[in-house]
């Protein structure tokens, strides 16, 4: 499926992931968390040791890797801005917010700036409704953001 390898020192530090969540019932999930934690991104080399750790097929760590959108396969820009998709949000305006913004960056979601400056992602519900459009930016949840707000973030500016 993949060729690509992990440095040693990356392989040491899977394992432990690994040793950590054996035995554990429905340790998959968990371990693709402390694995993106501890990578910023899920390496295509640790899906097949992933897979043999937990007796399971590689196409099973594959699927449940592409389904949620948590989780990454190369690792996210210096800043994440992720995008509130709801319904909640999309009737204030979170459509033509991330329709400028991914003008503006010249990216779609879940794609990073070449300079890998950003990542933009969506999400579906910050729970930020009474407050929206709401995104979400370095793990700091933001409501009622617009198209300034979310540019200046995006060159780097604080939230």
């Amino acid at each position: 499926m993949h060729s690509e390898t992990l440095p040693p020192e990356a392989e040491a530090r899977l394992d432990a992931i690994l040793a950590d969540h054996l035995g554990m019932q429905g340790a998959l999930l968990p371990v693709l968390h402390a694995v993106q934690a501890a990578f910023d991104h899920v390496p295509a080399a640790a899906l097949p040791r992933i897979a043999a750790a937990l007796n399971l097929s590689r196409a099973e760590v594959h699927g449940v890797m592409t389904f949620y959108h948590d989780f990454r396969d190369r690792p996210a820009g210096r800043r994440v801005i992720r995008l509130c998709r709801a319904e909640a949000c999309q009737a204030m305006g979170a459509e033509a917010l991330a329709r400028d913004l991914q003008d503006r960056l010249g990216l779609d979601w879940h794609q990073t700036a070449a300079d890998g400056s950003v990542t933009l992602e969506p999400v579906f519900c910050l729970g930020l409704c009474a407050c929206a459009p709401a995104a979400l930016v370095d793990g700091q949840p933001l409501g009622r953001v617009t198209a300034e707000g979310l540019a200046r973030l995006a060159a780097g500016g604080r939230p």
